[in-house]
C-alpha cells in the first residue's frame, strides 16, 4: 500500500504538466501582449508629448507674434494720430497759403506799377533795358505755368537792379532823344543818379541829362578831358582816381 502512494503522486504530477505549460503559454502571451501594448502606450506618450511640445512652442511663437502685434497697433495708432495732425496743420497751411496769395497777387501787380511809376519820373539810365523788364514782368504776372514764388522772385530782382543804378559806376550803348527830336547812338555814363552823361560815338560831342528839364543838354567842349577819364574809369582802364562831372540832380535833389 505504502508503494502507491509515490506513483499516484507523480500520476498526479504528470497529468498537471499539460495544465501548466498551457498556463505559462498564456501568461508569456498577456506579457507580449501587456509588453506590445505598453510600446505602443509609449508611443502615443511619446507621440502625444512630441505634439505638446509642438503646440507649445507653436504658442509660445504665437504669443510672441501677438506681443509684436500689439506694439505695431501702437506705432501705427501714433502714426496716425501723428498724421492726423499733419493733416490739420496743412490744411491750415493751406488756409495761410490762400489768403496769403490773395494779398500777394495784388502787391505784386503794385510792385510793377510802382516801377513804371519810378521810371517814368527817374533819369533815364538804362531806358531801353529797364523798359523790356517791365514788359516781361507784366506778360509773366498772368501765367499759370510759373508760380506766384517765381513772379515775386523776379519782381523782386527786378527792384534790386533798380536799387543798384544809384549806386554803381556804369557805361552802355543806347540812343538818346534829343531837344530837336533827334535821335543820337551814344556811349552812356551813369554814376549813381548823381550824374547821367553821353557823348557820341566818335566822341565829339557831349551831353548831360537834365532832370530839372527833363531833356538832354550840350556840354561845352572843356569838360571833355573830365568825360573821357570817367568812360575810362567805368571801363576799368585807368586806376581809381576823383571825379569831375556835371550832376544831374534837381534842386529839391542836391538838398
Amino acid at each position: 500500500m505504502n508503494l502507491l502512494k509515490p506513483s499516484l503522486v507523480l500520476l498526479s504530477a504528470a497529468a498537471m504538466l499539460p495544465a501548466y505549460a498551457n498556463s505559462l503559454d498564456d501568461a508569456k502571451a498577456i506579457q507580449n501582449k501587456t509588453n506590445s501594448a505598453s510600446a505602443a502606450s509609449q508611443r502615443q506618450v511619446d507621440k502625444s508629448s512630441a505634439a505638446a511640445l509642438q503646440l507649445q512652442s507653436e504658442i509660445e511663437q504665437l504669443n510672441e507674434e501677438v506681443k509684436n502685434l500689439v506694439v505695431y497697433r501702437d506705432h501705427l495708432s501714433s502714426l496716425v494720430t501723428s498724421q492726423e495732425g499733419e493733416i490739420t496743420s496743412l490744411q491750415e497751411q493751406i488756409v495761410d497759403i490762400n489768403e496769403t496769395r490773395q494779398g500777394i497777387v495784388p502787391l505784386m501787380y503794385k510792385m510793377i506799377d510802382g516801377l513804371e511809376n519810378n521810371l517814368s519820373e527817374d533819369k533815364p539810365i538804362r531806358l531801353s533795358a529797364r523798359e523790356d523788364r517791365i514788359e516781361k514782368l507784366k506778360a509773366l504776372m498772368p501765367r499759370a505755368d510759373v508760380s506766384d514764388a517765381e513772379k515775386y522772385r523776379r519782381i523782386l530782382e527786378a527792384y534790386q537792379i533798380e536799387m543798384d543804378y544809384g549806386s554803381k559806376l556804369g557805361t552802355y550803348q543806347d540812343k538818346i532823344e534829343l531837344a530837336q527830336d533827334d535821335s543820337v547812338e551814344a556811349d552812356i555814363l551813369y554814376l549813381g543818379r548823381v550824374a547821367l552823361i553821353a557823348r557820341n560815338l566818335n566822341a565829339t560831342k557831349y551831353w548831360s541829362w537834365s532832370q530839372e528839364q527833363h531833356s538832354w543838354q550840350e556840354l561845352d567842349d572843356g569838360v571833355k578831358m573830365d568825360v573821357d577819364t570817367a568812360f575810362d574809369l567805368a571801363d576799368q582802364q585807368i586806376a581809381p582816381t576823383l571825379l569831375n562831372l556835371p550832376i544831374s540832380l534837381t534842386q529839391a535833389e542836391t538838398k
